[in-house]
């Protein structure tokens, strides 16, 4: 980045800041706070702390940074240049949810940014209905680059240390996940033999039984709701014409389904073990939450500050209610800055999609609207060259 690019965005990041600082988090006296400037080679300044928010935010429109975080935990003394010196008195307890921990991301940043709050929306409903936080508890926020964070700061969570926090990321993750733990053996005794059946997970039994429930129902509806329903049902291992047919009855039945919700899957006990460790392998993915684990086991992390800007997209952090997220759309509501043309040298083509615009850049002189622009700046795919009147 060029000097002239570098005066360039900060003179547009100290504009927006003036009429629009970053917020500040609760405890704002007890928090640690960290810059990465645009300045190439500054580092990281740190083991800053403000007591007040005119003070925070006379420091930002003075230095201006390209990245604004703030710590996850609290100090007795957070301006204090160790971390033992500090004095840890508590932590929020913090996920982060970004394209780079998702599997088979989409290349598109528009796509990416749309499976990064699928995924949200998953941790979301772990969150409240397996751990039982209140809506109002979490603190959602879209990162203003890659994907979203969200703050429990609920006083139960902040004493957690780094291996109970662990524990909840194993949780949501399905990390060590026991699928005979899901799936019991019993046996049954009969005139002449004993043998032994699967019992399954009911939906009533909340955790991760509840959700194996309800995915596997969906699992073999939508299998017997294909137009090759028969034929894929007889793709599997030990599964005839005769089998297939009563298993697409027994999926039709609302009866049986209703009979499925509560684990009773005895209808279906002719179908082999191999059956339901294919579905499994399936299913399990779909449920768990792949999140940026270090993070929420980390006690002492610094967290982007609500309402800055992310200097590598000039995007806003955005702060959000869960029906905020629902209706969110960050290429067009995370975008600050206007429409004037500024002319830029593109240095690596690229292809901008903001405002519900598409732009396709190649290298050499190109005019954009200043958001536009600003995001392939801040990227490090253009320099500055003029402002167009």
């Amino acid at each position: 980045m060029n000097p002239s690019t570098v005066l360039f965005l900060k003179r547009k990041f100290q504009g927006h800041y003036k009429k629009h600082p970053p917020q500040s988090p609760p405890q704002l006296n007890q928090r640690e706070w960290g810059f990465l400037m645009f300045d190439p080679g500054s580092g990281m300044y740190r083991h800053k702390a403000f007591y007040n928010n005119q003070e925070m935010h006379e420091y930002i429109q003075a230095m201006v940074p390209a990245h604004v975080y703030h710590s996850t935990a609290y100090y007795e003394h957070p301006s204090a240049s160790t971390m033992k010196e500090k004095s840890w008195l508590g932590a929020d307890l913090i996920f982060d949810l970004d394209a780079d921990h998702l599997p088979n991301v989409p290349d598109s940043y528009k796509d990416m940014l749309k499976s990064v709050k699928n995924e949200t929306l998953n941790l979301i409903d772990f969150l409240l209905y397996d751990f039982g936080f209140k809506e109002n508890e979490l603190h959602i926020a879209f990162s203003g680059g890659r994907g979203y964070h969200i703050h429990i700061r609920d006083q139960k969570v902040l004493r957690l240390d780094s291996a109970q926090r662990r524990e909840i990321v194993d949780y949501v993750s399905g990390t060590g996940l026991n699928r005979d733990r899901i799936f019991k053996k019993k046996t049954i005794e009969g005139d002449s033999k004993r043998s032994k059946v699967l019992m399954f997970p009911s939906e009533s039994q909340g955790g991760w039984g509840k959700l194996i429930n309800r995915k596997i129902i969906t699992f073999l509806q939508i299998l017997v709701d294909s137009e090759d329903a028969e034929k894929n049902l007889i793709d599997f291992k030990a599964i005839g014409k005769k089998k297939a047919i009563k298993i697409i009855d027994t999926i039709n039945s609302p009866a049986q389904l209703e009979q499925m919700k509560n684990g009773n899957f005895s209808a279906l006990s002719f179908i082999p073990a191999d059956f339901w460790e294919n579905a499994l392998d399936q299913i399990i993915p779909t449920i768990k939450v792949n999140i940026d684990e270090p993070v929420t086991a980390d006690i002492k992390r610094l967290i982007r500050a609500a309402s800055s800007l992310h200097g590598k997209t000039g995007l806003k952090v955005i702060p959000l209610t869960l029906d905020e997220l629902s209706r969110f759309e960050p290429l067009v509501d995370a975008v600050v800055f206007g429409d004037n043309e500024i002319m830029i040298n593109v240095i690596q083509p690229s292809i901008v999609e903001l405002k519900d615009e598409r732009f396709e850049v190649e290298e050499g002189r190109n005019i954009l609207p200043e958001y536009a622009a600003i995001y392939l700046m801040c990227k490090g795919a253009a320099e500055f060259m003029e402002v167009l009147k």
